[in-house]
């Protein structure tokens, strides 16, 4: 049986609202993990600087730790976020949010997420037309 106007209608509105939300979701990912990795690297950086040559004190200062803390927090509610908008198995939140605590891996992992988002992006866009019919 051929589609009315207002099906078709439906069908690509339903598609379109599913590839705004995604693309808002990697958008917000993207975003925070650039400065979840930036963070961690100047983390890293007051690390080495404490311990190997201030005797375990502060060279930048506590807040960094704490900046991090937070800021790590907000990476791991848009990688929830983006994970859960695409559908993805278990293994891709574990690889995403490893990229908040292993320094330069949130670089990595945000080339590879817009890879996948890429990839996956017009079969859920299918889906949820079809679901619209």
């Amino acid at each position: 049986m051929p589609q009315t106007h207002d099906e078709a209608s439906a069908s690509a509105d339903a598609a379109a609202q599913l590839e705004r939300k995604t693309r808002s979701a990697f958008s917000y990912y993207r975003t925070m993990a650039f400065v979840t990795g930036a963070m961690l690297l100047v983390l890293t950086l007051e690390m080495v600087l404490k311990y190997a040559f201030n005797d375990g004190r502060p060279v930048l200062g506590t807040w960094v730790a704490i900046v991090h803390g937070w800021i790590y927090v907000i990476y791991i509610v848009t990688v929830f976020n983006l994970w859960s908008t695409m559908r993805w198995g278990f293994g891709r939140i574990v690889a995403l949010v490893a990229g908040g605590v292993v320094p330069v891996l949130s670089f990595v992992m945000e080339t590879r997420a817009k890879k996948w988002v890429e990839a996956d992006l017009p079969v859920l866009a299918a889906r949820a037309a079809a679901r619209a019919r």
